[in-house]
């Protein structure tokens, strides 16, 4: 009797010989080939090495997780859709890549940088230079990186409460804020600063004139669209909205959410006007090897009033031990590039295959993108669960657990998140989460390798199917 061992061995024994062969698996122009007939090299129209690759690696998952011909036809055609998108990654990507090694070079890292401080951190030369090499990048003047910040939404309310005191007001230029940092919003309301968000369109932004007040002391733009269902904002209407706000008020800080959004395009929200922007290492700029951190970019005088708010007046950003960490810091950043292109690229397919199978998908295939999230209204709270599940499932990390909706600290409604991570929480690393609330839309990001995302998206439309009313 041949057990389940055997079986699979078996099966990869059968690809690695369709390999050894030259096998050419079926692309777009043979979607029509079943997927036991093979199409052999020569016969079919030639297509760049990752797309082929990948029809290979397809054919390896439909045999182990008994995907059927029907759904994989579709991934095909999910990838071969997904190839225009994938080659304007890798341009963008090799461009941050550059900047980044010029910085890198620049600098003049060295072995010593990546030694460790303890205690109050006194003259820890790998920190200080990490500092300028982001300033560097952002095109800003100074920066603040630590590993002591250990969330985006902490950056951001660490940089928030640095800057505005009680009577300001905050303006939340592009909506509702996200759901943890409007909590961290309506804590500051209880300490005399106020705060109202309007969404404002970049075409018509003669409205700010009506809600910039006098008291309006900082006025925050979140690049990504977080729950909301409304597109993130790219760094050209970031740049038109910064505008707009200075021509009526210079004295304004803006201030930009980044989370998500680092090394999408080739220029950042300090490139085009913004005062301050904040994020977290272990989103795009940790490339999967930060294990915590955040930063803070922008304006000198500005962070240095961050810095003092981490630590206290008159230490400033000259304390903060790093414990040895340093290495994974900047080796992240080296990678953080690639990383950024490689969950883009996932996005896409994902985004792709479930407009295939009739969702609706934000951002579309075809949109131009800023950050690395993926909304799917889903529709049913049935679906979400299956969605997520499949994440899950094809996680490297804990594949075997059945994630759960449950109340997480900052969310008002519960939360279903799947994350098989090296990471805790690490959103650069593939995961997807979701309020339970309708429309019961899922939120995918990140990837490490773009295949994972391919995997996961076949295993949850496995689970769920096609839209049925498109049926």
């Amino acid at each position: 009797m041949q057990t389940e061992h055997d079986s699979r061995h078996s099966l990869e024994h059968n690809l690695e010989r369709d390999l050894k062969r030259g096998t050419r698996y079926p692309q777009r122009a043979t979607l029509d080939c079943p997927i036991d007939e093979p199409v052999r090299t020569g016969e079919s129209v030639e297509m760049i090495d990752e797309v082929k690759t990948i029809d290979e690696v397809l054919v390896y998952w439909a045999r182990v997780h008994d995907i059927d011909d029907s759904l994989i036809r579709k991934a095909y055609l999910a990838i071969q859709k997904s190839a225009d998108a994938w080659a304007a990654v890798d341009r963008i990507a090799a461009l941050n890549f550059a900047k980044v090694l010029e910085t890198f070079r620049a600098e003049k890292v060295s072995e010593s940088d990546f030694f460790g401080t303890t205690g109050y951190g006194y003259g820890d030369i790998g920190r200080e230079k990490l500092d300028r090499m982001y300033a560097r990048i952002f095109d800003a003047e100074s920066a603040l990186v630590r590993w002591q910040i250990v969330s985006g939404t902490h950056a951001i309310s660490l940089a928030i409460s640095a800057l505005v005191r009680e009577g300001d007001e905050i303006l939340c230029l592009t909506g509702i804020p996200h759901d943890t940092v409007r909590t961290v919003l309506d804590g500051m309301s209880e300490r005399g600063v106020k705060w109202k968000a309007v969404y404002t369109d970049v075409a018509r932004p003669s409205r700010l004139e009506e809600v910039l007040v006098g008291s309006t002391k900082l006025c925050l733009i979140q690049r990504s669209a977080g729950y909301d269902s409304r597109p993130p904002f790219c760094i050209a209407d970031i740049s038109k909205l910064i505008r707009a706000v200075k021509e009526i008020r210079p004295d304004v800080i803006c201030m930009v959410d980044n989370c998500y959004g680092e090394l999408v395009e080739t220029q950042e929200p300090t490139s085009v006007g913004a005062d301050i922007a904040a994020g977290s290492l272990i989103k795009n700029l940790g490339g999967g090897l930060a294990p915590t951190g955040g930063y803070v970019v922008g304006r000198q005088d500005l962070i240095e009033r961050v810095k003092d708010r981490l630590t206290a007046p008159g230490l400033g950003g000259e304390v903060g031990p790093t414990l040895g960490i340093n290495r994974l810091l900047y080796q992240g950043l080296f990678l953080a590039p690639h990383v950024v292109g490689e969950s883009l690229k996932g996005a896409i397919f994902l985004s792709n295959l479930f407009e295939i199978l009739g969702y609706n998908v934000r951002p579309t295939p075809d949109s131009a993108r800023t950050d690395i999230v993926q909304a799917i209204d889903l529709e049913t709270p049935e679906n979400v669960r299956a969605f997520c599940e499949a994440v899950q499932s094809a996680s490297p990390v804990d594949s075997y657990v059945k994630p759960e909706e449950g109340e997480l600290p900052g969310y008002p409604d519960p939360v279903i998140m799947a994350a098989g991570t090296f990471i805790q929480g690490a959103s650069i690393e593939f995961s997807a989460d979701a309020p339970m609330r309708d429309p019961y839309t899922v939120y995918v990001q990140g990837g490490l390798v773009k295949e994972q995302a391919i995997l996961a998206g076949l295993l949850a439309a496995k689970k769920i199917g096609p839209k049925r009313n498109r049926l």
